[in-house]
């Protein structure tokens, strides 16, 4: 076996562990709801978040990639360090990119154990950042895009909380609250299925499908738009129907029988929305754990850090297997934390949690505002919580989850600074014959 064939294996078995430590967190939180309101067993969930995961993750995954993720650390600003030798800047790289893939996937998994949602992306940031000092100095960091990451942790979380919670109202004042909730549910629910249809396919569009959006010329903003209205007029229209058919008989029942039937409905709807977060987040994140591993074997075989590199299929299929893979043997963890111990979750209180979410991240997307999908649905689960007043939810379990979020991005440079400095000692001189090969 040569030396190129080594790294690729070794880097390879990394990204593959960082995959593994992304279905294990991130996965877990976008059927949390589902979970949590009894629309979905945990293994229910678990199959249907592989697929729709994988299927994002291969399909569309991100086949364009930055050699540095999201643009924290400029590759030229290592090639242009002074005193350098030939190669060297290559291999400096390298094992910068797999300090920060290890450290994010330690801290992933560290998170995971106590079942803390943390971002998988403000994991990978943190590190990058961290070996970026360390290998060419503090100005490497672009910290106007640190700043924003800082920002949105405060940013999405309110703004999905604050949706969640009117939304959340809306339903419990115009159809739970009523004296009639199934006469209710079948006037307003078809309005809640219109906006819910509208919010998954420009989410579906513009996040899930941005990588591939270029190679459809008509796919405009305008033509997206008018094919979600069109989807969202039918679904109306359907769900006026299954309304009608599931609750005609159950208006003379008994409040808490109407409410049950009620629930009913909106199973399917908590469902639906999750599948969508999790097509959307494969199409994604995955890009967090294959993403510097395709860099990395690119710059391994052409020794060139210049430019932005292409991602082979085996690659996305690597990324697609361990976020499944991390979902199926251990994603159980965050998605109870999420969908049980913050607050209780029905599906209803889903769907609300799932829309304001989704919406969120949507609208930030378009805005070119770096959010995380973990930080909004749990501030949009929050924000259905407060719906019910201060004791609705786990002030303890908040005041954890707050915390690692905070802690994320500081302990993953710290990490990725120490073994990036490890590795320069240990393994430099061999990478840059490799380089210069």
């Amino acid at each position: 076996m040569d030396i190129t064939t080594f790294i690729i294996l070794v880097t390879g078995a990394i990204g593959l562990y960082m995959a593994w430590n992304i279905g294990a967190n991130d996965v877990a939180n976008s059927m949390a709801d589902a979970v949590g309101s009894k629309a979905l067993t945990v293994k229910q969930a678990v199959i249907l978040a592989g697929i729709c995961e994988f299927a994002g993750a291969v399909l569309v995954g991100s086949h364009v990639t930055n050699t540095v993720r999201k643009g924290i650390v400029d590759p030229m600003v290592l090639a242009n360090m002074p005193g350098l030798r030939e190669g060297e800047a290559a291999a400096l790289l390298v094992l910068g990119m797999t300090a920060a893939l290890l450290c994010a996937a330690l801290w992933l998994n560290v998170a995971s154990v106590f079942g803390m949602p943390v971002s998988t992306t403000h994991s990978i940031v943190g590190a990058v950042a961290g070996f970026g000092i360390v290998a060419a100095g503090i100005d490497a960091v672009n910290w106007v895009k640190m700043s924003q990451i800082v920002a949105s942790w405060f940013i999405s979380p309110v703004v999905g909380g604050v949706c969640a919670f009117f939304l959340f109202k809306f339903i419990s004042k115009n159809i739970l609250g009523r004296t009639r909730p199934a006469r209710a549910a079948m006037v307003y629910t078809p309005y809640i299925v219109f906006l819910l249809t509208i919010v998954v396919c420009l989410a579906t569009i513009y996040k899930g499908l941005k990588h591939v959006i270029g190679n459809i010329p008509w796919l405009t903003d305008d033509v997206s738009l008018y094919i979600s209205l069109g989807l969202a007029v039918a679904s109306f229209v359907v769900a006026k129907f299954y309304c009608s058919y599931k609750l005609k008989d159950k208006q003379d029942l008994s409040i808490a029988k109407q409410l049950d039937a009620v629930e009913g409905v909106f199973v399917p709807l908590v469902i639906i929305s999750s599948c969508a977060v999790a097509f959307a987040h494969g199409a994604n994140d995955v890009a967090n754990a294959i993403g510097p591993f395709a860099a990395i074997v690119d710059i391994v075989r052409t020794g060139d850090i210049s430019k932005s590199v292409g991602v082979p299929f085996w690659i996305l299929c690597l990324g697609g297997t361990g976020i499944v893979l991390g979902l199926a043997t251990y994603g159980h963890r965050v998605m109870v934390t999420v969908g049980t111990k913050i607050t209780e979750i029905t599906p209803s209180r889903g769907v609300a949690a799932d829309i304001a979410a989704t919406a969120t991240v949507l609208i930030c997307t378009r805005m070119s505002l770096p959010v995380s999908t973990t930080h909004t649905l749990v501030g949009a689960i929050m924000g259905i919580g407060l719906a019910r007043g201060l004791g609705g939810i786990d002030r303890d379990v908040a005041k954890r989850i707050f915390s690692s979020w905070f802690i994320t991005v500081p302990i993953a440079a710290i990490l990725s600074m120490i073994l990036f400095v490890i590795g320069r000692a240990l393994f430099l001189e061999p990478l840059i014959r490799v380089m210069v090969r």
